[in-house]
């Protein structure tokens, strides 16, 4: 395949002189009208420091809350793709019960707020029924390699049961989209595919898992990849429950050095950085999957 070369329009030359004289603009405006002194040395002190006992440089404040926000998607992800499978099969379902439970679930959460479900998941879940089975003693009972291995994948033993709230919170809110995605993939298959499944008689489940499903992964898969683009960027709004992810780090780091734009264009970097890396992978996927699918044509 011959590798297409990037042309910049006249169009495109404008569109970037007009962004950088706007940028330009905006830091005039600052610096004049704010009398803001920029400081952007003492940002890198926040991404990494030394740490003299370990005779090494560590992430910081910046840093440790970007891998605070890989993890909770990551695992919101997960536990939004097991929630959204069983809830797109309940939609497609034959029975009325089942798609009722599902076509219910997609439009209550869809309907609702992020904010309102972070607070009730946090109140309702992680204060009351989270101590009333024990999640806090758990954790304190754990110890060594365990407690090491729990931190290192979740987060801190003292935050595990607030970190729990907010990534069930992004997972129920994630898995209502989808539901929709593994909805629409199934779906998507030819009815032929369905009557020939019939043909052989296989039963519903076995038509699923053996003929619907393997065609259906494959359009499911690039919206799957950039639903989890969408969790990065919702996993901001956990913040206002004290979850120490970047948006958090940063309101901290904001309200104590009085940086304020110097620490957000940083964040909004590393944001673009998690989610552009993203995005070239979801391309790659769909260009490998493209492949395959004219390999077997």
């Amino acid at each position: 395949m011959r590798r297409k070369h990037v042309k910049i329009t006249r169009l495109d030359g404008t569109v970037i002189l007009i962004a950088a004289i706007i940028a330009v603009y905006l830091v005039y405006r600052i610096e004049a009208e704010l009398n803001y002194k920029w400081n952007w040395g003492a940002i890198p002190q926040y991404l990494f420091r030394f740490d003299p006992q370990a005779d090494r440089w560590v992430p910081n404040v910046l840093i440790t809350g970007l891998m605070m926000t890989i993890r909770l998607s990551f695992w919101a992800t997960v536990l939004a793709t097991i929630i959204g499978t069983l809830m797109g099969l309940s939609r497609v379902s034959a029975s009325l019960f089942n798609r009722l439970i599902g076509s219910t679930y997609v439009e209550i959460i869809r309907n609702l707020p992020p904010l309102v479900l972070v607070f009730i998941f946090y109140y309702f879940i992680g204060d009351q029924i989270f101590p009333a089975i024990g999640i806090d003693r758990l954790m304190s009972a754990t110890s060594g390699f365990t407690r090491g291995l729990i931190e290192f994948l979740f987060a801190p033993s003292a935050l595990f049961p607030t970190f729990l709230a907010a990534l069930l919170t992004l997972a129920i809110f994630e898995g209502a989209y989808i539901t929709e995605i593994v909805r629409a993939g199934i779906q998507s298959i030819e009815k032929g595919q369905w009557e020939a499944a019939d043909a052989l008689g296989l039963s519903k489940s076995q038509r699923l898992r053996h003929i619907i499903l393997p065609q259906a992964v494959k359009q499911i898969l690039p919206p799957l990849a950039g639903q989890f683009i969408s969790t990065i960027k919702d996993s901001a709004i956990v913040s206002v429950i004290s979850i120490q992810e970047l948006t958090f780090q940063g309101m901290e780091l904001m309200a104590t050095t009085y940086m304020t734009f110097e620490i957000w264009i940083t964040i909004t970097v590393l944001y673009l950085l998690l989610t552009l890396t993203c995005s070239l992978v979801v391309e790659r996927l769909e260009i490998y999957l493209r492949r395959g699918d004219a390999a077997t044509h």
